[in-house]
């Protein structure tokens, strides 16, 4: 048995089954990917896929408790290489932050600065993408951490750790007619235009959960993946953005205007999620905490630890 084999299974698992993108990601061929998982079932002794001709079709009952185990050995190879590299050079090494567009664009940037001046010597990325996107490149090992609202806690494969709570705000034109209420109410923003986000975005659900609460249908015409694209929108003059309310800046948006709408819409929060098992460097705890100063290392291990 080689780690290179359990490395082509659980890949194959994380493609859904199609080879083509299992071996394009791998950087190998698909024959040589078959070849190496059927020397496995021959090793076990079991059929790991349902094979309908060259075609994987499904994973069997004892594939499945295979992909897990193969898995946990992979993050625990990982970990091993980890605490190697950790007491032989702390300050070198890479961090992938998968995220959504508000946070990347809004919340990170202090966080970035602090981090990279730091640890010089850390390759840092951000990968953009929606929570369940993000999600899953933590749990497949594409990425160290998560940040993101919404669709984390349905990955029972992370940890998660509340980091701040937000809320939304109302964007206009200047001079639109809700600017010269007294207070805002569901019932005068259902009158117009509304540009947000896309379903699968940050609280989008809270949006919906409060016009159904109150018997309201919204008319949307827009949505979109981050709140520069629905502040563009707004400027034109299609409608109304609903944002979160980090993503105005009376300094940039000069053309536009906020309202607050808190009091509207349930608050949201901003977590991490981190593989569980999962061995975090050094610098990956400080880039928490400068992110989350009350997310320290002890409270991060805990956390971690817990979920053993």
């Amino acid at each position: 048995m080689k780690l290179q084999q359990l490395r082509y299974l659980c890949e194959v698992a994380n493609q859904d089954l199609n080879l083509s993108r299992a071996a394009k990601k791998l950087h190998t061929s698909q024959p040589g990917i078959s070849k190496q998982i059927q020397l496995l079932e021959e090793e076990l002794g079991v059929e790991i896929f349902i094979r309908n001709g060259k075609r994987m079709a499904s994973i069997t009952p004892p594939g499945k408790t295979i992909v897990e185990i193969a898995e946990k050995i992979l993050i625990e190879e990982n970990n091993l290489r980890c605490v190697g590299q950790e007491f032989t050079d702390k300050d070198v090494g890479s961090l992938t932050v998968a995220t959504t567009h508000t946070q990347a664009r809004y919340a990170l940037p202090p966080t970035i600065r602090q981090f990279t001046t730091r640890y010089p010597k850390i390759k840092l990325t951000i990968r953009q993408g929606n929570p369940t996107q993000i999600s899953k490149l933590v749990t497949s090992g594409e990425a160290d951490i998560a940040i993101a609202t919404e669709a984390i806690e349905f990955f029972h494969e992370l940890v998660m750790l509340p980091c701040y709570q937000w809320n939304r705000c109302i964007i206009t034109p200047p001079e639109h007619p809700l600017l010269s209420l007294r207070e805002i109410s569901l019932e005068a923003i259902v009158k117009y235009p509304i540009i947000t986000y896309d379903f699968a975005f940050t609280g989008r659900s809270k949006i919906n959960q409060a016009f159904e609460a109150r018997g309201l249908v919204p008319n949307v015409v827009l949505t979109a993946l981050d709140a520069d694209v629905i502040k563009t929108y707004v400027e034109l003059g299609l409608g109304i953005g609903i944002v979160a309310q980090m993503a105005f800046d009376p300094s940039r948006d000069k053309h536009l205007r906020s309202i607050d709408a808190g009091h509207l819409f349930e608050s949201s929060t901003t977590r991490i999620g981190i593989r569980k098992n999962s061995y975090l460097r050094g610098y990956v705890l400080d880039f928490i905490k400068m992110f989350s100063p009350q997310l320290n290392r002890i409270t991060v291990k805990k956390a971690m630890n817990k979920e053993l």
